[in-house]
C-alpha cells in the first residue's frame, strides 16, 4: 500500500505540473487571440473575454498606410521559403558527404562544424555587415536568404548526418551493384527515406527567419523592404502609436502559418527529432 501510495502522489504531482506549465503556455496566448478581437487599442482588460467583438484590427492591418502589413508579410515569406529551400539542400548535400564518404579532412571538417555552431550568430553581425556593405547588398532581401541559407549546414549538419547515419549502407551497396550513380542512391533511395529529418529541417529553416529581427533589423533599412518583424518592432516603439491590439492581431496572423505546419506535419516532425538524435 504504502509504494502505491507513493505512486499515485507522484503521478498527481506530475498532472498538477503539467496544468500549471499547460495554462502558463495557453493563457498569454490566449489573451492575445481575445484581444485581437477587442474593440479600442488597450491590450489590458478586466476581463479575458472581450464584451464585444470586432475585426476591425485585422482590415486596419491591410488597410493602413503607415502600417505596410502585407508588404512586410509577403518579404518575410519569400525571405523564409528561399531560405527555408536552399539551406535544406546545403545540410541534405553536406550531410550525405559525411555519413557516406570517408575523405582526407573529414573529422576534421565535423570538428569545424560543431565548434562554429556553439558560437550564437549575433557574435558574425559586424563582419556581415561590412561584407554586405562592400557587396552592396544592404538593404536586399538577397542577403537576408544568403546569409540564412549559407549558416543552415551548421546548425543542421551534425542532426541530419545522424540521421543518415541510420539508413543502412547495404542499400548503398545494393544500388551500386545495379549500376546506380552515387547522385540516383541520393535521389532515389536517400531522399524518400529521410522525409522525416527534411520535414524537421524545413520546418526549422522556416521558422528561423520568420521571426528573426536582430539580423533584420540591421541589414534592411527602407520600410518597404522590411520583415514583419521589424515592423513589428518599429509599430510597439513608436511613441505616437500605441495600439496594442492591432500588435495583437498581426502576432495572430504571423503565428497562423507556423501554427498549422506544426500542426498537420507534427508526425513527421516528431519522428525526424527522435531520429536524428538516436546516433551521431
Amino acid at each position: 500500500m504504502g509504494i502505491k501510495m507513493r505512486n499515485a502522489i507522484r503521478l498527481t504531482a506530475s498532472y498538477i505540473t503539467l496544468v500549471i506549465i499547460a495554462i502558463g503556455c495557453i493563457y498569454p496566448a490566449l489573451w492575445i487571440i481575445l484581444a485581437s478581437f477587442r474593440p479600442g487599442k488597450s491590450l489590458y482588460s478586466k476581463s479575458l473575454i472581450p464584451e464585444s467583438f470586432t475585426l476591425s484590427h485585422y482590415k486596419e492591418l491591410f488597410t493602413s498606410q503607415s502600417f505596410l502589413f502585407g508588404t512586410w508579410y509577403m518579404n518575410t515569406l519569400k525571405i523564409a521559403i528561399f531560405s527555408m529551400i536552399i539551406g535544406t539542400i546545403l545540410v541534405l548535400l553536406t550531410s550525405y558527404a559525411v555519413s557516406r564518404f570517408r575523405f582526407k579532412g573529414r573529422q576534421n571538417a565535423l570538428s569545424v562544424i560543431l565548434v562554429l555552431g556553439m558560437f550564437p550568430g549575433f557574435m558574425s553581425m559586424i563582419a556581415l555587415y561590412i561584407l554586405l556593405n562592400s557587396l552592396d547588398l544592404l538593404n536586399t532581401h538577397a542577403a537576408m536568404i544568403i546569409v540564412y541559407a549559407a549558416g543552415a549546414p551548421l546548425g543542421g549538419t551534425l542532426i541530419m548526418k545522424g540521421f543518415l547515419d541510420t539508413i543502412p549502407r547495404s542499400l548503398d551497396e545494393a544500388a551500386k551493384i545495379d549500376g546506380a550513380t552515387n547522385f540516383q542512391i541520393f535521389r532515389k533511395i536517400i531522399l524518400p527515406l529521410s522525409r522525416p529529418m527534411i520535414t524537421y529541417m524545413g520546418l526549422t529553416l522556416f521558422v528561423g527567419p520568420w521571426v528573426d529581427f536582430i539580423f533584420a533589423r540591421l541589414v534592411l533599412r527602407t520600410k518597404e523592404n522590411w520583415t514583419l518583424a521589424v515592423g513589428l518592432w518599429d509599430l510597439v516603439n513608436s511613441t505616437q502609436d500605441s495600439n496594442f491590439t492591432l500588435f495583437a492581431a498581426a502576432s495572430v496572423l504571423i503565428a497562423l502559418p507556423i501554427t498549422l505546419l506544426f500542426v498537420f506535419l507534427q508526425r513527421l516532425l516528431v519522428d525526424g527529432m527522435t531520429a536524428g538524435a538516436s546516433k551521431g
